[in-house]
């Protein structure tokens, strides 16, 4: 829950996450139905060019999402997750 209430001290409305592994499940069930969450695949934001570090991929899926150029995948309703 710290999370969640950090995000809504700082005026977060969407948070946006890679579907990578598993590891978004449980982010994911935390922020549910407080955020706009948007699941992308990790590949296409890949194809960019860059020396990739985990700080310069959360910058680029931010910035993906602030202009709009991110589209997300599906995520199974809670019932299924589980």
């Amino acid at each position: 829950m710290a999370l969640s209430d950090w995000l809504t001290t700082l005026q977060v409305s969407d948070v946006v996450m890679e579907s990578t592994g598993i590891y978004w499940k449980p982010l994911w069930n935390i922020l549910e139905g407080s955020f706009h969450l948007v699941l992308v695949n990790a590949r296409p934001v890949k194809n960019v060019q860059r020396r990739k570090t985990d700080v310069k991929d959360t910058e680029w899926l931010a910035k993906f999402l602030r202009c709009g150029l991110i589209e997300s995948n599906f995520a199974p309703p809670g019932d299924i997750r589980e």
